[in-house]
């Protein structure tokens, strides 16, 4: 399954020291001015291609771009290099749009994120009965974390009875325990609400009124030579949506918590999105972005709807989340107040090293 990939942030209060390499980036060699001035953040994004790094890098700042490079291979075989414009499985990035489509049908008077979930799904076990939306959104409803392998041929009666006979992992509302069940179970929802395919309502509702034309998982009009095959080791894996799909998509197991395939630039336009009532309004960015649970017994970081809330620093917030799948890796940073936006798309997860990236450039913009 995609599963969010968690790290243990350390407040960063000293650099490290970042040395200059001349990456072979492919027609995105930096002009003089890219970086505005900031000579820490050239270094070190010019050093990661050396260091085996392959994906794409955004990093924006008061409404404009002020680095965007490409690194690496997309299609080894085909002798391809990653672009800007590469598309790339975002992994459980995915959440945040499932959330966000959660929330636009409250805004319509659809739903409420209070309703219990046996409103939408009939026969759930009595331990279960009294999970709400809400409880799906912030991995406290006590479910299991998945229920079988990604891309497993599924039918909705199959998953919805693995879901709800198998026991809970903790007491409902009492702990954090991250799910992709969960977001699973949302999707369904909001195709029981809207009337709509859960792609085709994200589309709708979502998508098209930020711009995002690179987004979703079978609607865009991608050229195939954009999607970016994955590297693990030696081996080369297929394109995300190569994998065993159904016709609409991804098969429970992953629909709704994972697997959507995007760029660089159209989760910039998310971002930019974010920052109007484009999409969701004041009341409802305040329920997306709030610290609902803490994620652990420390209340270092909280998960929101779909994002992580942390300090970072003594007085900034930093919104992001991960997401991977040992293969493809995202990291999504945003610090709301300062409208910075830091995006990694990687095509050759390396541990670590990748989980990093997004931690110091966010560190080196603030400083």
């Amino acid at each position: 399954m995609i599963l969010t990939i968690t790290k243990t942030l350390s407040w960063i209060t000293t650099f490290l020291f970042l040395w200059a390499s001349n990456p072979n980036i492919e027609d995105h060699t930096p002009q003089p001015n890219l970086f505005h001035s900031n000579k820490n953040l050239e270094k070190y994004l010019q050093s990661l291609e050396q260091k085996g790094f392959s994906g794409t890098i955004l990093v924006a700042q008061k409404g404009g771009i002020i680095a965007h490079l490409a690194y690496g291979m997309r299609n080894k075989s085909e002798g391809l290099k990653n672009q800007k414009s590469t598309i790339f499985d975002i992994g459980s990035v995915t959440k945040q749009f499932t959330a966000a489509a959660i929330l636009k049908l409250e805004m319509q008077g659809k739903l409420s994120v209070d309703d219990p979930i046996s409103k939408y799904f009939v026969g759930i076990p009595r331990d279960k009965n009294e999970v709400t939306i809400h409880q799906l959104l912030t991995h406290t409803s006590g479910l299991v974390a998945s229920v079988g392998n990604d891309y497993e041929e599924i039918s909705e009666k199959d998953f919805l009875n693995r879901v709800f006979t198998l026991e809970l992992k903790s007491p409902v509302d009492q702990k954090f325990r991250y799910s992709n069940v969960g977001y699973s179970l949302l999707s369904i929802i909001i195709e029981k609400v809207s009337g709509m395919g859960y792609e085709a309502y994200l589309n709708e509702a979502l998508f098209n009124p930020a711009g995002m034309q690179n987004t979703g998982y079978m609607l865009p009009s991608w050229d195939s030579n954009s999607i970016a095959k994955g590297y693990s080791k030696k081996k080369e894996h297929k394109k995300p949506n190569e994998e065993h799909w159904d016709e609409d998509g991804p098969f429970l197991n992953l629909k709704g918590n994972g697997g959507i395939l995007s760029n660089t630039e159209d989760l910039f336009k998310w971002h930019t999105a974010l920052l109007s009532n484009t999409i969701l309004d004041e009341k409802a960015k305040e329920k997306y972005f709030y610290p609902h649970t803490p994620e652990d017994a420390s209340g270092e970081s909280f998960y929101t709807y779909g994002w992580v809330s942390m300090p970072f620093g003594p007085n900034k917030t930093a919104i992001w989340h991960n997401g991977g799948n040992g293969i493809f890796f995202a990291d999504f940073w945003r610090f709301i107040q300062e409208d910075v936006a830091i995006i990694v798309l990687s095509n050759k997860y390396r541990g670590g090293k990748d989980d990093i990236i997004a931690e110091k450039i966010s560190a080196i913009i603030l400083q």
